[in-house]
């Protein structure tokens, strides 16, 4: 049988007719339409929104609140102690560009956070996204700056 586009019909069963509701008890969905007879869930219009439970903290809001759930958006830092800053000559300008030439960072793959682990001999000019307020007292402790990038 060859097939042509003015041929072409739906499977038989494929096709139902739509439910007529509130049209008699003959129809199937008479009266209530298949919403019981009384309450909130009967009347017109959405009865309540997605996820609501009746006045009980719903459960996308009690989630978050519950312990090991990570930040949707956490940031994320390239961080090196204090005292991986010991070996650098004092007054040196210190940013992320030269610790990468030097060595010190491998994978600079965010910006730069200074934390206070160690002790600092050396005083140096910082450039860095954040640091640590140990970090801060112990470099600026020996007469050198801190200066946050954007």
């Amino acid at each position: 049988m060859k097939y042509s586009l003015q041929s072409l019909k739906s499977n038989a069963g494929a096709r139902r007719r739509k439910l007529r509701k509130g049209r008699g008890i003959a129809a199937g969905q008479g009266a209530s339409c298949g919403f019981g007879m009384r309450g909130q869930k009967s009347r017109s219009g959405r009865p309540t929104r997605p996820g609501f439970e009746g006045g009980q903290m719903p459960l996308y809001r009690r989630v978050p609140k519950l312990k090991h759930f990570t930040l949707v958006n956490p940031k994320e830092f390239t961080v090196v102690n204090v005292s991986a800053l010991n070996d650098l000559k004092e007054g040196t300008k210190v940013n992320l560009d030269l610790l990468v030439k030097k060595g010190i960072v491998t994978s600079p793959k965010h910006p730069l956070k200074i934390l206070g682990n160690g002790n600092i001999k050396v005083k140096l000019s910082v450039q860095a996204a954040s640091f640590t307020a140990s970090a801060r007292t112990k470099i600026e402790g020996l007469g050198g700056t801190c200066e946050i990038l954007d």
